[in-house]
């Protein structure tokens, strides 16, 4: 069966980013989605029509075809203020190279890693983490099969039931779950470089 339109795909796979491994699912936990319903990144889908399992694959995506170019407006310098909970400052969380979530203008969960910290503001990053970076993707296809009414209806995770009957959220590798602070995450938070494009 070769891979098309609505079909459930698993792969496995190793992503390399500037000659390090940035990311990888294994044959036993692979990577399974739904193909052409743009849960990954088109390219990285387009690379993968009309293989069947046991095909390899290699293929490298620039910036454009990923995540995009890093882009400085993104890079944004907030109160420190803006991070209070109850009244008070948490400073634990506000460490270099962590990544937050945070309300947007529109009451929008997104994400943003902290690139500085001083006594009055915090320099958040919010460009995706892997903006701006070629991504080299070697794998195979482990399996291709029908996905299954219900699968093409709800999602092979239930990511398109209304959030009261499932999170609503983009699913990287896994079941997706809140955490404590009710912020959505696939296993590894989508996993940057899993071809999730959220």
């Amino acid at each position: 069966m070769k891979i098309q339109k609505d079909k459930v795909i698993a792969v496995s796979y190793e992503l390399e980013v500037e000659g390090k491994i940035a990311d990888k699912a294994s044959s036993e936990a692979p990577l399974e989605y739904i193909h052409g319903t743009g849960m990954l990144l088109p390219k990285f889908e387009a690379a993968l029509d009309g293989k069947v399992a046991g095909d390899p694959f290699e293929f490298t995506l620039t910036p454009e075809e990923g995540y995009g170019v890093y882009n400085p407006k993104y890079l944004v310098a907030l109160p420190i203020e803006a991070f209070q909970i109850d009244g008070k400052v948490h400073e634990e969380l506000l460490v270099v190279g962590r990544t937050l979530p945070m309300l947007n203008s529109e009451g929008q969960v997104v994400s943003g890693t902290v690139a500085a910290v001083d006594e009055k503001s915090v320099t958040m990053d919010f460009n995706h983490p892997m903006a701006g970076k070629t991504l080299h993707f070697t794998g195979k296809v482990e399996s291709v099969r029908e996905a299954t009414e219900k699968e093409l209806r709800e999602g092979l995770h239930g990511e398109y039931l209304p959030p009261e009957e499932g999170c609503g959220h983009c699913h990287g590798k896994g079941e997706c779950h809140k955490d404590d602070e009710g912020c959505c995450h696939g296993e590894g938070e989508c996993k940057e470089g899993c071809g999730c494009k959220h």
